[in-house]
């Protein structure tokens, strides 16, 4: 992939929503697969998420169960106190952060629970899993702000050529 593949590349993720989503109908998922480790690793190479951090400053990840007990725990709060200080419940019926940017993120663009982080958050941009192929709404929407996931769709472009 060219040096220049990250140049403009939002506006360049707009213009070819039409044309990822037929990728991702189209592929055969095991092609894909195969080649999502590597495009993934280069993808993390090339951008630095903490020179971005788009995602945690315009969107949340689901705070499941687990995520919810593991950092109240972590923060030293009862689950009741830290869901009605941090979260609410979205459209979906899932626990989400109550304002953006995402209350724990940093000026820095560190976070400061990363450690504990919820289990959306240590797996976005799914670039490395086959939520790119099941999710493809979200694999779409996330190409419009995050450049890792724009990166990889433009690698599956050329690779299932």
């Amino acid at each position: 992939m060219s040096g220049d593949t990250l140049h403009n590349w939002q506006k360049k993720s707009k213009e070819k929503q039409k044309q990822y989503k037929q990728m991702l109908e189209r592929a055969d998922k095991n092609k894909v697969l195969k080649h999502l480790p590597d495009l993934h690793e280069e993808a993390f190479e090339k951008v630095d998420c903490l020179k971005c951090a788009a995602c945690c400053k315009n969107y949340s990840p689901r705070f499941k169960t687990p995520d919810v007990k593991r950092i109240s725990k972590y923060l030293g709060m009862k689950e009741s106190n830290f869901i009605e200080t941090y979260l609410r419940v979205d459209d979906e019926g899932d626990f989400v952060v109550k304002s953006s940017p995402c209350p724990f993120l940093g000026e820095d663009n560190r976070c400061s629970i990363y450690e504990e982080r919820p289990s959306d958050c240590a797996r976005f941009p799914y670039t490395d899993e086959d939520v790119i192929i099941k999710r493809q709404k979200l694999t779409l929407t996330n190409s419009t702000f995050c450049p890792i996931t724009y990166y990889v769709l433009e690698g599956l472009l050329q690779k299932l050529k």
